[in-house]
């Protein structure tokens, strides 16, 4: 992605907007659902919607004490398991216990008179979210700490003992990479017509996946604009957008996160080093490192992998759009870049022997 592309991005998905004719809902309704469930809750209550959200709408609720951030699952027809705000809210509530960077949790609502969708309330986390990669309001040394806490916080995940949070049935035992392709590839095809090149990848990844030699809790959607650093210290203050966390092979998130230095104006930079930035090996070394690890096999067959399940991603934002259900305003601009994942991940798994 070019840095235009992210600065067109922050753009569209910065700051508060009036809530949207589609995700209006009775406001008078949450009031009294907050009064009776959150405690030290007190209105008047106003509401806005944040820009961004791709999947589920997302509002700001202000009250004269407090912020706080509702997180909802968008009206009308659904696909099957997506949307799940429910376990968005029992992963950073069961994090929020251990100290990692989540904000903090008020309660999930799953009575669908109240809003007409099932929500959760959070805290709202004060920071930066960063579009551009590249850093450019960075100075080097700013740059490096701030990837390498996020190099940091990844593989605190993955070291957190889930099952002692009470994740242990967070998601299913074995063959994670395999019953990946299977929901992604059902996702995409409950959307639109089948597309050769995604049905290529399904058969020849399918037929070469890696064995899962660890499990651990997965985010799904580990990138640098779904993370709030500090305002003033390169730390993660909280990381966002839990809708497809999961227990799983954690070389999955880790390698989508490392598909960055691919796809990125990462890759259009000479030294890295020079700007503060760490090398896709420095960052497998840190990684491996910190999670006890002495190397990662088959990064083109995951690489390969991670361009098709983004690509199926937005195969059902393209559903949204020609449902009507889309719920946010660059959901159609996205689906133009899968023909260039589609091909990406073909060249990735034909490295990785797949096809």
């Amino acid at each position: 992605m070019t840095q235009a592309a992210d600065q067109a991005r922050e753009a569209a998905n910065t700051g508060l907007k009036a809530v949207a004719a589609a995700h209006r809902f009775d406001e008078a309704a949450l009031d009294r659902w907050m009064a009776s469930h959150v405690d030290g809750y007190a209105g008047p209550l106003e509401v806005r919607q944040f820009r961004g959200g791709q999947s589920n709408p997302t509002y700001q609720l202000t009250t004269p004490g407090r912020v706080y951030v509702l997180r909802r699952k968008p009206p009308g027809a659904l696909l099957p398991s997506a949307h799940a705000v429910d376990r968005e809210y029992r992963v950073i509530s069961a994090l929020g216990g251990t100290g990692f960077p989540v904000p903090r949790t008020y309660g999930l609502c799953t009575d669908q008179a109240v809003i007409g969708s099932w929500f959760y309330v959070m805290d709202k986390v004060e920071g930066r979210i960063l579009w551009d990669l590249t850093l450019p309001r960075c100075e080097p040394a700013e740059r490096r700490a701030i990837y390498q806490a996020q190099i940091d916080t990844l593989a605190d995940l993955h070291n957190t003992d889930y099952a002692a949070i009470g994740l242990s049935d967070f998601g299913k035992p074995g063959n994670y990479m395999g019953r990946q392709l299977e929901r992604w590839a059902r996702q995409y095809r409950a959307s639109v017509s089948p597309d050769p090149g995604m049905e290529r990848l399904i058969e020849g990844l399918g037929g070469t996946v890696p064995a899962q030699e660890r499990t651990a809790i997965v985010h799904g959607d580990y990138r640098l604009d779904n993370l709030i650093v500090h305002d003033t210290e390169p730390r993660i203050a909280a990381v966002l957008d839990w809708e497809l966390s999961t227990l799983g092979e954690p070389l999955a998130d880790f390698t989508y996160f490392l598909m960055s230095w691919l796809t990125s104006g990462i890759a259009d930079i000479a030294d890295l080093r020079a700007h503060g930035m760490p090398t896709v090996e420095e960052t497998v070394e840190a990684y491996c490192l910190r999670t006890g690890r002495t190397g990662l096999p088959a990064l083109d067959w995951y690489f390969a992998y991670n361009c098709f399940r983004l690509a199926a991603i937005l195969y059902g934002i393209q559903g949204r759009v020609r449902d009507g259900t889309a719920s946010h305003p660059d959901a159609e601009a996205q689906a133009a870049r899968i023909p260039l994942l589609v091909d990406t991940a073909l060249s990735y798994a034909g490295r990785a022997g797949a096809i």
